[in-house]
């Protein structure tokens, strides 16, 4: 029996903080000075030579909105799709039955 097993206390991790929203995000983005490292890595690596501008930012936005608006019609569409499926489904089952009862 090894008695230091039995002395360990299972450790409880605290719960993930929620993440930023959005404005949360761009009031940080907005905030950073011009020489904040995260801007200077990106020009470094050829990943982002400018911060992107206040119409830069409306149109990413802008287009963000009109494919969340496209996914949620896409959404609607599956959902009667996969419903018209179901009851197909069940019209066949109850077919097949019908006549498998006239063949008996």
């Amino acid at each position: 029996m090894n008695i230091g097993s039995k002395n360990k206390k299972r450790v409880v991790l605290p719960s993930r903080p929620e993440p930023p929203t959005v404005d949360q995000i761009l009031e940080d983005i907005n905030g950073a000075a011009p020489n904040d490292p995260v801007f200077s890595i990106l020009e470094k690596t050829g990943q982002d030579s400018h911060r992107p501008s206040e119409s830069e930012r409306f149109q990413q936005c802008k287009q963000y909105l009109g494919l969340n608006e496209r996914l949620q019609e896409a959404r609607g569409r599956l959902l009667r799709w996969r419903e018209d499926l179901r009851l197909a489904g069940e019209q066949l089952q109850s077919d097949i039955a019908e006549v498998k009862g006239q063949t008996l």
